[in-house]
């Protein structure tokens, strides 16, 4: 017996439909899937040993997963590397209600965006994700400080500097809209007399920071930290 013509077109209409939605679903759930051991290995590790609030949280891709000179850095400060390798803007949104928001920070130091454009995220992608992670934090803790620390140049990622510049163009004119955020240029920092990103300063996968390109960064993260804490508050 075969099927009737409307019941025949609406099946298909019903298989389309679900086709065509799978990959909304997949890009939905990606996140937490990729990322959930890393998430859950920090939870676990709140639980054994709960952080203080008030601590500068610095959340963010590899760059700052990596970052295992922090606390040295800032000995004047008492900082929480919430940093999970490989994550993008919209992940740092996905999570921050587990990794950032609960901490109650003094601050906010994020990095992303790195990722995004080597995805062929666009420029406006990383702003429009950046601006979600604003909205997000505020509307949990509307006075806390952001800083943004800017997309830097990789010699392996060169090719995507077009692109990377833009990025930080449009974060840094929103934030130069915005109230209690700042801009930290890095990019600058790390390039050569010859306009290109210092060799030097990277690992020999020419992606990561080595121990001199961290002392820049750390050098110009310091200035936006605030006042040093009180030995009763760190």
């Amino acid at each position: 017996m075969r099927p009737k013509p409307n019941l025949l077109r609406l099946t298909c209409s019903a298989l389309l439909l679900a086709f065509l939605a799978s990959p909304l679903i997949a890009a939905d759930t990606a996140p937490s899937a990729r990322f959930e051991k890393e998430i859950q290995a920090y939870e676990a590790a709140d639980k054994k040993n709960p952080p203080a609030p008030g601590a500068i949280v610095f959340v963010g891709s590899s760059t700052f997963r990596m970052w295992k000179s922090m606390e040295k850095d800032f000995p004047e400060h008492r900082v929480l590397n919430r940093g999970f390798g490989g994550s993008e803007m919209a992940d740092a949104v996905y999570f921050a209600d587990r990794i950032v928001i609960p901490y109650k920070p003094k601050l906010i130091v994020v990095h992303e965006g790195g990722n995004d454009i080597h995805a062929k995220k666009t420029a406006e992608q990383v702003l429009a994700d950046f601006k979600a992670f604003v909205t997000k934090v505020r509307a949990a803790l509307p006075d806390v400080p952001i800083a943004f620390s800017s997309i830097p140049p990789a010699p392996v990622r060169w090719s995507e500097a077009d692109t990377i510049r833009k990025a930080n163009q449009l974060i840094k004119d929103y934030i130069a809209t915005e109230k209690n955020i700042v801009y930290m240029d890095i990019f600058d920092a790390l390039l050569g007399p010859d306009g290109k990103p210092k060799e030097d300063l990277f690992l020999p996968d020419r992606l990561h920071l080595n121990a001199d390109g961290y002392k820049i960064r750390a050098a110009l993260t310091r200035p936006h930290l605030g006042p040093a804490m009180k030995k009763a508050d760190q």
